[in-house]
Parts: structure tokens; sequence; C-alpha cells
């Protein structure tokens, strides 16, 4: 659970910060999210892509390169990925401390 949640953290908070722009839609007009990039932390994003929405996953060793995954919005994948499992670790978590100890939530 600590590992994945940390590491949903980590990589939202560096690609908040230095993640360069991504191609949205697949017409290669890419579009920039991040604060290195001008904008400020009200405007800034963790930008998706279509690719993303259609949750085809798209690992890291699978791109010729970092910049091709990161050109391709995958840290937004990643970051929801381990989210979601974190957050399935700590149900179960909850679930065992209910059936082993009969604590109430």
């Amino acid at each position: 659970m600590i590992p994945t949640l940390l590491t949903a953290t980590s990589v939202f908070i560096i690609a908040f910060i230095a993640v360069p722009p991504i191609d949205i839609d697949g017409i290669r007009e890419p579009v920039s999210g991040s604060l290195l990039y001008g904008n400020n932390i009200i405007s800034g994003a963790i930008i998706l892509t279509s690719v993303t929405i259609g949750l085809h996953f798209y690992p890291i060793w699978e791109a010729v390169s970092v910049d091709e995954w990161l050109y391709n919005g995958d840290p937004y994948e990643l970051i929801i990925l381990h989210f979601l499992l974190g957050v399935a670790c700590y149900m179960g978590r909850e679930w065992e401390l209910i059936f082993r100890l009969g604590m109430r939530p």
C-alpha cells in the first residue's frame, strides 16, 4: 500500500512540475500542463491523452525512449494505476482488521 501510494504521489509531483508537453489526441499538437512550461499552480495539470482514456496499457519498457513515453502522456496512467492499487490494498487491510480482530469501521 505505502509503496504504490508513494509512487503515485511522487510521480504526480514530478509530472506537475516538469513533464514535457503531451500529445492529447494524436494530431501531434502538444499541450503543456507543467510549471516549467509556463503554467502556474492554478492552471497546471497532469494532461491525459485519448490513449489513456481508453486504458491502452503502454508501459515504460515498451517505449523507444523515456521522451516518447512522456510525450504520449503516460505519467497520468502510472499515477492512476498506482493510486487505484494503493486504494485496493488499503481496503484489503481494513477488511483484514475487521475479519481477524472483529473491529468495526
